[in-house]
């Protein structure tokens, strides 16, 4: 779970260590995955500040839970993270810790999906039309919804699959915000997995209202 962004678009606040219904977004991203029966490891990503000196809810939560440092990109951060879990893995599954709205049973579908070589993303499906445009911002094509999908997370891939996709990335200095980018990148096949709409990434300051909303509605 990477969690070391500086949250530019959010003023500069780290989005994991917002409140959000009286608890750490970071938190509810966690607790879904805490719960599952086959989670038996979590890295968790910080920033090198809040590595130093982590929050004491956050060094008591679990003991699977391991706190490592972070890099300076979103894939840095998973790339340290991944080498941080037991090799004897399975799979692993990569999401962003500004998630707090994940479900067990999109976590399930994800789990389901995944094949010997195949990775699962979990997303929603576009119901916008969508223009492509020039750098002047002129439409230069109208793209088929029916075949684009919002990528959310989490993400799961067989660990060897996903070691091969960053080590690779990362012998060469290639980053992307995306998982499933580099895995594609080395060949290896991704399917699109229904997630859900409330399954929003705390981005904006508009955001936590919206999940407020959706955890109310949950009776959260």
């Amino acid at each position: 779970m990477p969690a070391a962004g500086l949250g530019q678009r959010m003023g500069g606040v780290r989005k994991p260590f917002l409140e959000l219904a009286g608890e750490p977004v970071l938190l509810h991203s966690l607790r879904p995955f805490l719960a599952h029966p086959q989670v038996t490891a979590v890295a968790v990503a910080l920033g090198a500040s809040d590595h130093q000196k982590p929050p004491g809810w956050l060094l008591e939560l679990d003991p699977r839970v391991e706190l490592v440092v972070g890099g300076a990109s979103r894939s840095e951060s998973v790339w340290t993270a991944l080498q941080a879990l037991p090799p004897s893995l399975d799979l692993v599954a990569v999401h962003d810790a500004a998630r707090p709205l994940v479900d067990r049973s999109t976590i399930d579908r994800c789990l389901e999906a995944v094949g010997p070589a195949r990775g699962s993303v979990a997303g929603w499906p576009a119901v916008d039309t969508l223009k492509a445009v020039d750098g002047h911002e002129i439409v230069t094509e109208t793209v088929p919804r029916s075949k684009i999908w919002h990528a959310q997370t989490p993400q799961v891939f067989p660990r060897d699959l996903l070691f091969r996709a960053y080590e690779s990335a990362m012998g060469v200095g290639i980053s992307d915000t995306d998982d499933a980018a580099l895995v594609e990148r080395v060949g290896g096949e991704v399917r699109m997995v229904l997630g859900s709409q409330e399954n929003l990434k705390v981005t904006r300051p508009e955001d936590l209202p919206l999940a407020e909303h959706f955890l109310r509605q949950r009776g959260g």
